[in-house]
């Protein structure tokens, strides 16, 4: 703590706060130096221990566009709603890309940094909130080479067909966040005490991976399943984006409803359970 008289001091440490001031995030505006600095450090670190560097970010979606087009689309069959399967599975790869690489990076929160978490008082939530914007940076780099491809199809002569919906961006974008936020607090949480929920996180997200409409469409599940698809909240943030910029998507405002309702449960979850954690978990590690 700082004092500054002998009355008052500017900044009080405590391990009691009221849940309402962590809604508020009153302490990550004080900080939020640190988290430019962490996004900052990240940046560096990753581009000079890289060959390829931003490459990778290009090479990723690419890799898994082709060998989905390969293997669910000429192989398996799989309809796309009428959508080129190429353009339809690199919708798909990028939009969830940008939640498994936010998830990965703020699930070993506790364990990747709990050498400076022991030597210096700071709010632990820069770190994965650092994590969440720095991704965008990837996020950038994937939609720039959608983009790219789209208007590729659209001038080929696709049914493809973009219009106002495409401003809607930033709040899948800001929703995708929120979720992986969620997940990735309550993750982190439970892998400060049990180490091997890292490796189980892994097989975790590879499976929600394929429980979520990138292969598919939402329209391949039967109706009367669609409403339970839809408590799986990646479901309606993939569909929305592909609704915005394929403009076909079997996708109702229920089902958004539903998948913003699980997102925010998730997070306030993750949250409380990340405070609660914070406060002592240099005696678990």
């Amino acid at each position: 703590m700082v004092k500054k008289d002998t009355n008052e001091w500017d900044i009080v440490i405590s391990s009691k706060r009221k849940f309402f001031n962590i809604l508020l995030f009153s302490d990550l505006i004080k900080y939020k130096d640190l988290i430019f600095m962490f996004i900052k450090r990240d940046f560096v670190t990753f581009y000079k221990q890289t060959i390829l560097g931003p490459l990778w970010y290009v090479i990723q979606p690419l890799v898994n566009t082709i060998v989905f087009t390969i293997i669910f689309g000429n192989l398996a069959k799989l309809p796309t709603d009428g959508m080129p399967p190429f353009i339809f599975y690199m919708a798909g790869n990028v939009c969830w890309s940008y939640f498994a690489v936010c998830i990965q990076a703020t699930s070993n929160t506790f364990v990747k940094h709990e050498g400076i978490f022991g030597k210096v008082y700071f709010p632990r939530l820069t770190v994965p909130i650092s994590h969440i914007i720095i991704s965008l940076l990837q996020f950038a780099i994937q939609f720039s080479i959608f983009v790219f491809f789209l208007i590729y199809f659209i001038y080929s002569g696709s049914s493809i067909s973009l219009d106002f919906k495409v401003l809607l961006l930033p709040l899948i974008l800001l929703h995708s966040a929120l979720l992986s936020l969620g997940c990735g607090m309550l993750i982190s949480s439970l892998t400060a005490k049990y180490r091997d929920l890292t490796f189980a996180m892994t097989f975790f997200v590879q499976l929600w991976m394929y429980a979520s409409p990138i292969v598919y469409p939402l329209s391949l599940i039967p109706e009367k399943y669609q409403l339970l698809a839809a408590f799986n909240p990646m479901t309606a943030i993939i569909e929305s984006f592909k609704l915005c910029f394929l403009g076909e998507s079997s996708i109702q405002f229920v089902h958004m409803q539903i998948s913003l309702g699980m997102t925010v449960f998730l997070f306030i979850l993750g949250l409380i359970l990340f405070n609660k954690v914070e406060k002592n978990f240099m005696d678990t590690v």
